[in-house]
């Protein structure tokens, strides 16, 4: 069986977003959504597949962690109150 990126989906509290898929994007995310289906018999809509997508993604981007290093280190830090 072939090894997805996404595992068990968490149930977090959402915050709403409205997008726009190109069909063939969205025809892709229900298959993902299918196959993710059969390996953890978690059946989701493809909607709730976008967000750890987008996780994933964002936290293998090397350059985006590099980014968001560069600014924690340069943003002052708040003095004891």
């Amino acid at each position: 069986m072939t090894k997805l990126k996404l595992g068990a989906i968490p149930d977090d509290k959402p915050v709403k977003l409205t997008v726009e898929l190109p069909a063939d994007v969205h025809r892709d995310l229900a298959a993902y959504a299918e196959a993710l289906a059969r390996e953890t018999g978690q059946n989701l809509e493809p909607a709730k597949l976008i967000a750890p997508m987008l996780a994933c993604f964002m936290a293998t981007d090397r350059g985006f962690a590099k980014l968001r290093k560069e600014r924690r280190s340069a943003s002052p830090r708040s003095a004891p109150g």
